[in-house]
């Protein structure tokens, strides 16, 4: 069992970007505005679709969010690619959160399906990752997941083999 709780607020989430939850060197989230929750309402080792960890978080939608004003002026609409990073983001958290050493990096994603928009009416996005595989071992640290994103509750955004490791050097 990890040693750190299983929900975190706005705070706990700045405290891990700044290198303050995990230890220096080791998983760290982006600071704002490339953070892309707000909070994580549950994580584990153990749970989700497969059994081997999830990640339910959620990051609120307001009109003055920054890449409203430039990913198409005149047609606001939040680039896919920051929920995908989003979903990034907190694969390699459930990493460091369960005590594995090393800063995260993406390596990948197998499929991605983007369905819907993010526009500014827009309330909340949920995210919901269920790891299939999470692998410690002497030279490798890797995370497999597949995720959701959900606007206001419909799927927008879905991934299958999103990929994230931990490296210490």
């Amino acid at each position: 069992m990890a040693q750190y709780p299983t929900s975190f607020d706005k705070e706990g989430l700045l405290k891990c970007a700044r290198g303050e939850l995990f230890g220096e060197g080791n998983a760290q989230l982006p600071a704002p505005p490339m953070l892309m929750m707000d909070r994580i309402t549950e994580i584990s080792e153990d749970g989700g679709a497969h059994g081997k960890g999830h990640v339910l978080a959620e990051f609120d939608i307001t009109p003055d969010l920054w890449f409203f004003d430039c990913h198409f002026p005149g047609n606001p609409i939040m680039p896919g690619c920051l929920g995908l990073d989003g979903l990034w983001q907190l694969t390699g958290f459930n990493l460091g959160w369960r005590g594995w050493q090393g800063r995260g990096y993406a390596l990948g994603v197998g499929e991605v399906k983007l369905t819907g928009m993010v526009r500014p009416d827009r309330k909340m996005l949920t995210y919901k990752i269920d790891f299939t595989k999470a692998i410690q071992t002497r030279r490798l640290t890797m995370g497999v997941a597949d995720g959701i994103v959900e606007a206001d509750g419909e799927v927008i955004y879905q991934v299958k083999d999103m990929k994230v490791a931990l490296s210490e050097s």
